[in-house]
């Protein structure tokens, strides 16, 4: 059993960090404010390959510092602004308060009580280990692997080799259970696994649900991950 983290088994709780916009404007840069965008898409681009700069730790995070130092120039940020700018950027952005969804424990504990390996596989910063053990995860998670570890971000499918190789499973074997689709759905189908899109009532994820291809399911609870095994 792989799970997707973010919108799959935790979510965004208060007090929600500050947005981008907000500490542009406090530093005094609300026009380059306009021009940044979305605090959510400053980071790499789902489907990215990036492993040279996944090496290690200290490879990892000096990419994100750089990545924000490009795009922060870009906007017309002043040369000395840029600096203070960055490391406060990737502070907010980093600073998540996270919460189980309810369903998350019992289901988890009764998937590891049948003997099944728990992965959770997740486009998420370096430190994914530090972020389950914070919710409560760590002893109901045999295999983390996050993107900026693995070197690739979902749905390329070299994040979804390492998620199987590291459970030990051929893709037959895995069901891949996650909210968004191209990451969580045709990912996965693509790498051979089987999938189940979770649409909850409370999901982040806006739109209609696109229709379930052959070898998908949708649920609106994690509780129904045990009818699919």
């Amino acid at each position: 059993m792989i799970f997707d983290f973010y919108g799959t088994l935790v979510r965004m709780v208060e007090p929600l960090p500050p947005s981008h916009r907000s500490v542009f404007v406090r530093r005094g840069l609300a026009g380059a404010a306009a021009q940044w965008g979305d605090q959510w898409a400053v980071g790499p681009r789902d489907g990215e390959l990036h492993r040279e700069h996944s090496a290690d730790e200290e490879s990892y995070r000096a990419w994100e510092l750089a990545r924000l130092r490009r795009r922060a120039r870009g906007c017309g940020v002043p040369e000395g602004e840029v600096e203070g700018l960055v490391t406060e950027l990737d502070r907010v952005m980093k600073d998540l308060r996270l919460a189980l969804f309810d369903d998350v424990p019992e289901v988890l504990a009764e998937l590891r009580g049948r003997g099944l390996v728990v992965a959770v596989c997740s486009n998420w910063f370096w430190d994914l280990d530090r972020a389950l053990d914070e919710v409560g995860l760590a002893r109901l998670v045999d295999v983390a692997v996050t993107s900026a570890r693995a070197g690739a971000r979902k749905p390329h499918p070299l994040i979804y080799r390492t998620v199987l190789e590291r459970c030990g499973l051929r893709p037959e074997q895995a069901l891949f259970v996650g909210d968004m689709w191209a990451s969580d759905v045709l990912g996965p189908l693509a790498a051979g696994m089987r999938a189940a899109h979770l649409w909850r009532a409370d999901r982040a994820v806006e739109g209609a649900a696109p229709p379930v291809p052959d070898g998908a399911a949708r649920i609106t609870t994690l509780r129904a991950v045990t009818d699919l095994l």
